[in-house]
Formats: C-alpha cells, structure tokens, sequence
C-alpha cells in the first residue's frame, strides 16, 4: 500500500493517523512524505516494527533509525529534490502523469530518465505520484470536509489531500458547517472521505537554534 504523509519536518504532521497505523500493524508499506520524522515520533514510530519497505522523500538527515535501516538494505529510498517532490505529488493530484523539469539535469536524479531539450535547455521529465491513502493534518475541518490550514503546517498537506484515492484528515478543531469563511478553506471536502478531530496535540520543534541574549545597549 503507498500512504502519502503530510508534513514538514514536525510541523503540521498527521501524527494521531501515524499512531493508528503503527498500531494496526500493517507491513510493507511504501511511505510518500519530505522526511521520516525522527526517532520515536512521527513516521519515526513505524521503524521498530519494519513496517515501512519503501521511501519516496527528499531528506532523512534526523532519523538515526531510518539511516541505520537504509544502510542495512532494510528499506528502498527514492530520493528527490524537494520542490521536484512537491510537484509530482500536485501533478498526481491534478491528473498531469508526468512534467519536464531543469532540476535534476546532469546528476544522478537524472539516471534511467527521459531527457529532453526545450529552447536550447535539457529537461527532465518525472513522473507524477499517487497513493492509496494520504493521511494529513489541518487546522480547521468541517463536517464536509472543508480544511483550513494554519502556517508552515499548509505544506505538503493541501497537495497531497489532492492525490490519493482516500484522504483522512486529522484537525485540531471540527466546526459546524459554514463557520469557516469560503475564502480561508485550501482543501475543498470533495478532497477528503474521513476526517477526525485530535485537538491541539504535541507539537514538537526538530531543531532549536536560539543566540546568546545581547546586552542592553542603552547602558
């Protein structure tokens, strides 16, 4: 089975609908999402069991379990560049199969690909993604399914609601119909088929970079 997760970094990942897959055991799973978390949270939970077999992200610099397995030959990692990753996963979302892109050219992300010269430029074509199941995290939900989206949390969420062929929402707060303004829904319901409200969670920081208080310069 492909799940797409949403989320970047720690910020606006699904982690309840993590939790629950965790539990519910299942292997072999071929996992789309930026990263996998870290150790013993996010899609870091799904390591100890080996239930994941494959990766299609675009780092994994902060997961010492995840690395350690890659290294083993315990898991597949399709590597992509970020915004490339972002866009197949909007083009599988919009019906595009696949789109030419500059980024990639002349590396090893070009290997096996289809290259193609447009105006004097090479081109790589990548193919567009979709999964089964795409589990993301909202702000706000509705009933219908309608999403709002707070922050740096309306990353890859918005995108990937779009590209499977179930969305589950997780969302901090489930309002009634029509309380949330038109202009601030990002993911129509017609996007979403199950949706569960979590409350506010734990939001963790991944990494916390702060700089010696200076002194008052007034004095």
């Amino acid at each position: 089975m492909t799940v797409m997760s949403g989320g970047f970094g720690l910020c606006g990942i699904p982690s309840m609908l993590i939790e629950a897959i965790r539990e519910s055991g299942v292997q072999d799973l071929t996992i789309i999402s930026n990263n996998p978390g870290i150790d013993n949270f996010g899609l870091g939970l799904l390591l100890p069991k080996r239930q994941i077999r494959k990766m299609i992200g675009s780092y994994i610099g902060e997961n010492a379990t995840f690395a350690k397995q890659y290294l083993a030959g315990e898991i597949e990692v399709e590597f992509n560049p970020q915004g490339t990753l972002a866009e197949r996963i909007r083009a599988g979302g919009a019906g595009i199969p696949a789109f030419f892109t500059r980024t990639g050219v002349g590396t090893v992300i070009a290997e096996g690909k289809d290259v193609r010269e447009f105006d004097g430029a090479k081109y790589l074509m990548e193919k567009s993604l979709h999964a089964d199941l795409a589990i993301v995290h909202a702000w706000r939900g509705d009933p219908e399914g309608n999403l709002q989206f707070r922050m740096t949390a309306r990353n890859f969420n918005p995108v990937m609601a779009t590209a499977a062929t179930v969305t589950v929402a997780e969302v901090e707060e489930l309002v009634a119909p029509g309380e949330i303004d038109p202009d601030h829904i990002i993911t129509p319901g017609i996007f979403v088929q199950r949706i569960i409200e979590v409350g506010p969670g734990e939001k963790r920081i991944e990494q916390r970079t702060v700089r010696a208080r200076q002194s008052d310069c007034r004095e």
